[in-house]
């Protein structure tokens, strides 16, 4: 702006003394089009005279294009002069387009009105990418927020999967303290699959949890993000007023901070549709007329189908779980939340782990790989100490003792299978817990505790029949008789002789 007394100065020297603008502007030290608005808004027209420029044979073909091609940019434009004569360089060419170009026609829009807890606006923001050990994941904000009364609710997550957009409207639901009648979404994959004009196929997993909630899923048209103005501003303003120059620890510290700021800076700010309320206090008087909160929960874990390998560890989310030895080589389920990771072989757990965000992080259970050693050192055991251990469970420790001595193994192995063949499988259990209160017990104080409980039985001495290894007489299982067959035949000889 310029003053009074200036703007004179100049109508004078161009009215009475005919001068030009130029001199104007050099004389009095301002712009010359600082001179031209003056004269402008006084009314003084000015006769300014165009110098002819290298462009003006070209200008009906320049603006033809423009008229047909409205988004022909200016680089291509000047590609197409230029093959057909025009000399001139790049720079007023463009500034030439700029003005040529039409423009738009500047559309109204109407100021929406909602019902209290009548609707709610949801959308996810992108806040760049954080550094989760050696992987790097994005970092996205779930915002929903109130039509009515702009109570905003914000959960920072890794990521933009249909689990985590459903465990964010969960979690939004019981901040809010109920649901809304009508949710408004963008285009977004998480709650619309596929689009065709007005005809919608919304995620199937997302249908479901909106039938559970008892709200309804409401896409907004295609480009038309002013149908949900209202969490736009809300990212804008977390953009603006939250996110710029925080620091985190965590990403559970940082949502810890977003639910603080949600509770006070966001909730005390005036309500647009009331500005004698807060936000908290709209809010408050929002609150009754929403839906109430299902009495069951939704499942909300992301469901994945995996293979096992030939190692006991399943791949999900570029990280390795561990699974027990006894399921591999088979297609198993896992169920992931924000929190851990479930793995099911059909209705049966097989494995729960704290989720990892890492990548390339083997997460183990000690006891699915300890019981995986004991399974491959029970495989490497001979064939004889494997039937001895199966058959007498206390042959195993026996034989730790007897190697912890020094003692041979071989002669007191092959010693201990004659006898179990001498003697039953229970009477051999017997023998070696009993050798074991022994301070040094050798194999043959097992055969000696064998034979006096057979004295003490008052059993005669057992005929040893060793057969080796490949005898197939190893495999026929011998039924007893039963002796009470040969007391009814004595009983029929004495009738017999009774008889007259």
């Amino acid at each position: 702006m310029i003053s009074p007394q200036l703007r004179a100065h100049i109508v004078r020297l161009h009215t009475v003394e005919k001068w030009k603008v130029h001199p104007i502007a050099q004389h009095l030290g301002i712009h010359h089009a600082t001179v031209r608005s003056a004269l402008h808004r006084e009314g003084i027209s000015q006769e300014v005279q165009k110098r002819p420029s290298k462009t003006d044979p070209y200008l009906p073909f320049i603006k033809e294009s423009l008229a047909r091609y409205p988004d022909l940019t200016a680089a291509r434009l000047l590609q197409m002069v230029r093959e057909r004569g025009y000399v001139g360089g790049p720079s007023h060419f463009r500034a030439l387009c700029s003005r040529l170009r039409p423009r738009p026609t500047p559309e109204a829009f109407l100021r929406r009105q909602t019902l209290p807890g009548e609707e709610a606006q949801v959308d996810w923001g992108a806040f760049g990418k954080v550094l989760c050990g050696r992987a790097l994941r994005k970092l996205s904000a779930f915002v929903m927020v109130l039509s009515h009364s702009r109570m905003l609710y914000v959960r920072f997550f890794l990521g933009e999967s249909q689990s985590l957009f459903l465990q964010g409207h969960k979690l939004a639901f019981e901040f809010f303290g109920g649901v809304p009648r009508v949710l408004l979404y963008d285009n977004l994959k998480s709650a619309v699959l596929e689009r065709i004009g007005d005809a919608v196929r919304f995620h199937p997993g997302h249908w479901d949890f909106a039938m559970h909630h008892g709200f309804e899923p409401r896409p907004v048209a295609v480009r038309r993000g002013n149908e949900k103005g209202r969490v736009e501003r809300a990212i804008l303003y977390l953009r603006t007023s939250f996110f710029p120059a925080r620091t985190f620890g965590s990403l559970q510290e940082l949502n810890e901070q977003a639910l603080v700021f949600c509770n006070t800076e966001a909730a005390q700010r005036r309500c647009p549709d009331d500005r004698t309320l807060s936000v908290q206090q709209a809010w408050e008087l929002e609150k009754p007329l929403l839906l109430p909160l299902p009495a069951t929960p939704f499942p909300i874990e992301e469901r994945v189908e995996v293979r096992a390998g030939k190692t006991p560890y399943i791949r999900f989310d570029k990280n390795d779980y561990s699974i027990p030895h006894t399921a591999v080589r088979r297609t198993l389920v896992v169920l992931a939340s924000e929190d851990c990771v479930r793995i099911l072989d059909g209705t049966t757990e097989l494995a729960v782990h704290a989720r990892s965000f890492d990548q390339g992080t083997t997460v183990e259970n000690d006891a699915h790989i300890e019981a995986l050693r004991r399974e491959k050192r029970r495989a490497k055991e001979p064939a004889t100490l494997r039937r001895l251990t199966l058959a007498a469970p206390a042959a195993e420790d026996f034989f730790h003792l007897l190697a912890a001595r020094g003692g041979a193994l071989g002669p007191a192995l092959a010693r201990m299978e004659r006898l179990l063949d001498r003697y039953s499988a229970a009477e051999l259990q017997a023998a070696l817990v009993a050798a074991s209160d022994l301070p040094n017990p050798q194999i043959h104080d097992i055969q000696l505790l064998l034979d006096q409980r057979k004295r003490q039985l008052h059993l005669p001495p057992p005929i040893g029949l060793h057969l080796p290894d490949d005898s197939p007489l190893r495999a026929v299982s011998v039924t007893p008789h039963s002796l009470a067959s040969y007391d009814s035949i004595r009983s029929k000889k004495e009738d017999s002789h009774d008889a007259p």
